[in-house]
């Protein structure tokens, strides 16, 4: 699959001639306001103002719309990187582990990360939702299509279960884990239940 790259790298920054410690200053900003925006959107959620965003990363308010002219275009840069990083623990779940339980390890760590992350799986559910050719959140759900044919293949999922399905059961585990704050026992005894029903009877 071809890597996906965040969006604003390519013409992002100033490319004159001699402006290269402003281009690393620039990319050094914008790396500090999606790790802010990221920790203030999880902890108060989509409705958290992008004033805080720049407070936490140290940055004014103008350097934040500088990158992000819009909070909508702050919240799709964290949703494409959340979703890159979930592509690539896939890819390398593809690569490296047994079919059956790539799958299964793919799925459970996805319900174990959304802990005390709302807002992200909120905005991957809304992304994924609305996603075209070009979103890298279709990168990362081919990925997960990959895992799901493979596991397939291997007898260890149900034949007629599809990637929507896939899809729509593991944002509602995920929701629901957000909504109810599972603890560790209680989590891995609803995953035995929904992965007894993903595999074939």
């Amino acid at each position: 699959m071809t890597p996906v790259s965040p969006p604003g790298r390519n013409g992002q920054f100033p490319t004159g001639s001699g402006d290269r410690p402003m281009r690393a200053d620039a990319r050094r900003n914008r790396a500090r306001i999606l790790a802010a925006a990221e920790e203030v959107f999880t902890a108060k959620g989509a409705g958290a103002s992008t004033e805080e965003v720049a407070r936490l990363a140290g940055v004014g308010i103008g350097t934040v719309f500088r990158h992000f002219p819009t909070k909508e275009d702050l919240l799709k840069a964290i949703v494409t990187a959340s979703v890159l990083r979930l592509a690539e623990q896939t890819q390398i779940l593809l690569a490296e582990g047994e079919p059956q339980e790539a799958f299964f390890a793919f799925f459970a760590g996805m319900v174990e990360q959304a802990a005390g992350k709302k807002a992200i799986v909120d905005l991957l559910g809304d992304a994924a939702s609305g996603m075209n050719a070009a979103n890298p959140v279709n990168a990362w759900r081919q990925a997960i299509e990959a895992l799901l044919v493979r596991a397939q293949l291997s007898g260890g999922v149900r034949e007629d279960v599809r990637p929507p399905e896939v899809l729509a059961v593991l944002l509602g585990t995920c929701q629901a884990a957000l909504a109810v704050g599972w603890d560790p026992e209680l989590q891995e005894r609803v995953l035995s239940i929904v992965f007894d029903g993903l595999r074939p009877h």
